[in-house]
């Protein structure tokens, strides 16, 4: 034989060892994975995530319509689950509230504690004694996640971390979260003897809708990247979807590994928004093309059917009593939507109005008269307030006289 041939004939027998080797890893791969279960755990009672691949790439989820609140998908939605630092969307709800009435302001300087400026896990690495606004802080919290900054925020509000976890499981209490018990305000795991901080994806999408009220959570929310500390720490938004699902402007990510990859997503297209919770991802791509795609699905099976425009008259009188007018029309005091299922469009949608049969004079323009009630083959579909178009004073008293009679 000669050396050429003697060559090839090796390169063929190595190529043919490689070739049997790859074949064999993928059947050793999946006998591993076959082998392995999920494992309690260590707190809390609930189930480890497993990366087996379950049929769906998530414990739970839903995906609600926050106007009607209705609920348009769902798998396990009240299934209790670790949320990891989606419990700081309960922070940010105290805050946007105490902002809303007054009680605290974006200028309001928040000062880093000893125990702040210890917090493992995301953070801004803040340094005891070191002083940022409120705006600044809750930037960190909600864009980069950041531990330090919750723990000082949450102190800087109630005197203490465990004075504002009261504070969090009180306002779960308020809004319905049956599922839902804090025992943190950043949702960091929990130490030996320490509980995680558990809700369902139904109480995360509940405790979404409050929070979209409030613009400054939103504005929060949708920032890619900014700076921290004078531009010298970038804050890079956890959540992949602001970047790469057109109408997402939030809310909140959390990962820990007991916990997998949760996210609580809200995205408006076409004058609607829907809001998507998934929990317990075994990966973070799987867990953000998951919302994308419940996102999507609804988007585009529903629509919004405006049944009245705002400052629009009804076709129904008040009376008035004492006034220089003695009838008027209420009108629209907000748009109000029909939230419908494309191929549903011969449902019966009526609208009532509930008003009271007389007024008493003066009256405002703008003032709260009675609501206008919509439903959608019998069931209650939304409401929005029907107010008064114009001032109405007093009328003279002969006018006032005729009214008592």
């Amino acid at each position: 034989m000669s050396p050429r041939s003697r060559q090839s004939g090796i390169v063929w027998i190595v190529c043919l060892v490689a070739v049997a080797a790859v074949l064999t890893i993928p059947a050793t791969v999946m006998a591993r994975r076959r082998t392995r279960v999920r494992k309690a755990a260590s707190e809390g009672g609930v189930e480890a995530v497993s990366h087996t691949g379950p049929a769906t790439p998530y414990v739970s989820a839903c995906v609600m319509e926050p106007v009607s609140g209705q609920i348009i998908f769902e798998k396990d939605m009240h299934k209790p689950w670790p949320l990891a630092s989606m419990t700081k969307m309960m922070l940010m709800l105290i805050v946007a509230e105490k902002l809303h009435d007054g009680s605290l302001k974006l200028s309001d300087q928040v000062t880093t504690s000893a125990l702040a400026s210890k917090m493992g896990g995301s953070q801004v690495y803040l340094k005891e004694g070191e002083t940022f606004s409120l705006d600044d802080m809750m930037k960190a919290v909600v864009v980069h996640s950041a531990n330090d900054a919750s723990l000082a925020v949450a102190e800087f509000v109630a005197g203490s971390g465990p004075a504002f976890v009261v504070m969090m499981n009180q306002r779960a209490r308020e809004l319905g979260m049956k599922d839902t018990h804090y025992y943190s305000p950043h949702g960091l795991p929990p130490a030996p003897g320490q509980q995680p901080d558990i809700s369902s994806a139904y109480d995360t999408a509940i405790l979404a809708r409050e929070l979209i009220k409030y613009p400054d959570v939103l504005r929060w929310s949708s920032i890619d990247t900014t700076g921290f500390r004078n531009n010298t720490f970038e804050l890079r938004n956890t959540n992949h979807l602001v970047r790469t699902y057109r109408g997402c402007d939030g809310l909140k990510t959390g990962f820990y590994a007991q916990a997998g990859f949760n996210v609580a997503a809200t995205a408006h297209r076409n004058g609607m928004r829907l809001i998507a919770v998934v929990m317990g991802s075994p990966h973070k791509q799987e867990n953000f093309a998951a919302a994308a795609t419940l996102m999507s699905q609804g988007f585009m099976d529903y629509y919004l059917d405006r049944v009245a425009k705002q400052g629009a008259p009804i076709d129904q009188e008040v009376s008035v009593s004492g006034g220089a007018s003695s009838r008027f029309k209420p009108v629209w005091g907000a748009d109000l939507s029909v939230f419908m299922k494309h191929g549903e469009e011969k449902k019966a949608v009526k609208i009532a109005f509930e008003l009271p049969a007389k007024v008493q004079a003066p009256i405002k323009a703008g003032q709260n008269i009675g609501k206008g009630v919509v439903s959608v083959d019998g069931q209650p579909a939304g409401s929005a307030p029907l107010v008064a178009p114009a001032d109405i004073p007093q009328g003279g008293i002969i006018s006032r006289l005729i009214s008592r009679l």
